[in-house]
């Protein structure tokens, strides 16, 4: 039995990223696949707050992981001293490594083509992971219903048994909500993760990581994409966990 720890409104997995490799490779060894993971981080946890409907896709994730060094701290704060920050980046690159050995085909779905295209050679080149069965970056905006049903159907086609999705929250976590019964595989919704190992963005270094500053890092690096993001949910964020936090040591 794996642990969960409520952050603000949402429970959130404690577990390593080793122990997340086994859960998965538990998962496909008896052919339970048709699930789907949420990284979890202080913009998806303030959309949960937010939205009802959003915040029953979270719940409804077969594992929540901390994504973001906010909540993986406020399990620390929590009394979890196993928990464990598990960065989407580093799922993906480890996850991927992982099906090279298992031999376990995997796929991709998201992003501009050319960053699929960068990240696949990356993979094969850097990692020589050759079970990248699928790939397809989606047009933007709302998809017909026959852009839809092709996609399922050419995901079932590929046989893989697992697919990162970098939509970018909310669209990948209702998108793998909505169809986790009409696919045959585990699906893990990982964000820009896609952008950051195809070089398009540059990760902040392990140090800022560490010290729980990515996000600004982050912020600095993209301030007119990320500024009302960050100035609208990391307040709020601060503000509703500290309530719940003194809360609890009151009683």
């Amino acid at each position: 039995m794996i642990n969960k720890v409520k952050i603000l409104n949402s429970k959130v997995n404690i577990i390593s990223l080793q122990k997340t490799l086994n859960v998965i490779d538990k998962w496909i060894t008896v052919q339970d696949i048709k699930k789907y993971i949420c990284l979890f981080n202080v913009h998806m946890c303030m959309e949960a707050y937010d939205s009802n409907d959003f915040h029953n896709v979270v719940d409804s994730a077969d594992l929540v992981l901390a994504d973001g060094f906010p909540i993986y701290f406020g399990q620390k704060l929590m009394g979890y001293s196993d928990a464990e920050h598990i960065r989407g980046v580093d799922l993906t690159v480890q996850l991927s490594n992982f099906s090279q050995k298992k031999n376990i085909p995997i796929g991709f779905l998201g992003g501009r083509k050319n960053t699929l295209t960068n990240m696949c050679d990356i993979f094969k080149r850097k990692y020589n992971v050759d079970t990248i069965n699928y790939s397809y970056s989606p047009p933007f905006g709302q998809w017909t219903d026959e852009e839809k049903k092709n996609m399922i159907n050419d995901i079932n086609k590929s046989e893989i048994k697992i697919l990162f999705v970098g939509l970018g929250c909310p669209k990948q976590e209702y998108w793998m909500y909505n169809n986790k019964d009409k696919l045959n595989c585990i699906m893990i919704g990982v964000g820009a993760a896609f952008d950051f190992i195809a070089g398009n963005k540059k990760s902040a270094p392990l140090w800022i990581q560490k010290i729980g500053f990515e996000w600004l890092f982050r912020f600095i690096s993209e301030p007119k994409r990320l500024w009302q993001r960050y100035l609208k949910h990391n307040p709020r964020f601060l503000y509703y966990f500290m309530l719940q936090y003194f809360s609890s040591k009151r009683r």
